[in-house]
Formats: C-alpha cells, sequence, structure tokens
C-alpha cells in the first residue's frame, strides 16, 4: 500500500471505526496490535500526556523518539497546536485536518 493509500485508507476509518490516534495508528504501524489499538482509543480527546492532540500521540509513537520536537512542531505548525483543546478551541481545526496532518508528518519522516 503506498503512503497516500495509508492516508485515504485513515481518513476513511477516522471515526468510523477509529479515533484520532487509531486511525493514524492502524493507518502506518507495520503491524497493527489490536492491544495497542485499544490502548490508543483513551490517548484521544486531548487525554494523551501533555493533553496533546491523539493523532499527533500516534504519529510520535511510529516514529523515531529522536525526531519528536521536530514533529511537534510541524504538527502545530500545521494545526495551531500541539494540545487537543487549544487546537479545538482557539484555532478552531477540525479533527479531521489533525489526523491529516498527522499522517503527513508520518509521510514525511518514514520516506526520509
Amino acid at each position: 500500500m503506498s503512503e497516500s493509500q495509508k492516508m485515504q485508507k485513515a481518513l476513511a476509518e477516522f471515526r468510523n471505526p477509529y479515533s484520532c490516534s487509531q486511525t493514524v495508528y492502524a493507518a502506518y504501524a507495520a503491524n497493527p496490535d489490536a492491544e495497542e489499538l485499544n490502548n490508543l482509543k483513551a490517548m484521544s480527546g486531548g487525554r494523551a500526556p501533555g493533553n496533546l492532540c491523539g493523532a499527533l500521540y500516534a504519529a510520535k509513537q511510529l516514529l523515531p523518539e529522536k525526531l519528536s520536537g521536530e514533529v511537534e512542531r510541524l504538527f502545530a505548525s500545521a494545526t495551531g497546536s500541539a494540545k487537543c483543546a487549544e487546537i479545538k478551541r482557539v484555532h478552531k481545526t477540525p479533527c479531521h485536518a489533525c489526523v491529516k496532518a498527522a499522517c503527513e508528518i508520518v509521510e514525511k519522516f518514514s520516506s526520509e
């Protein structure tokens, strides 16, 4: 499956059946683990550590830790913030756009 097909899969599965964090993980993990998918459900809706967006949290889980700061910076640039509440309330960025931004970042670093 190509990178753009993975993004289309993620966007199609967002909210049906997956949360923001689950959908990014399910699309890009080499072998999506059912237990990890279940655990990621609890990381959506601003419940990830530091109130991060769940889609961003999943992207950070999929990429090397050394890229964490750059991933967060790129995501905040695309969505207005790394924090779910700020993304929704201040910047009015829809969750679908957050999933897309997280997918684009995973693709960017996966192809390097």
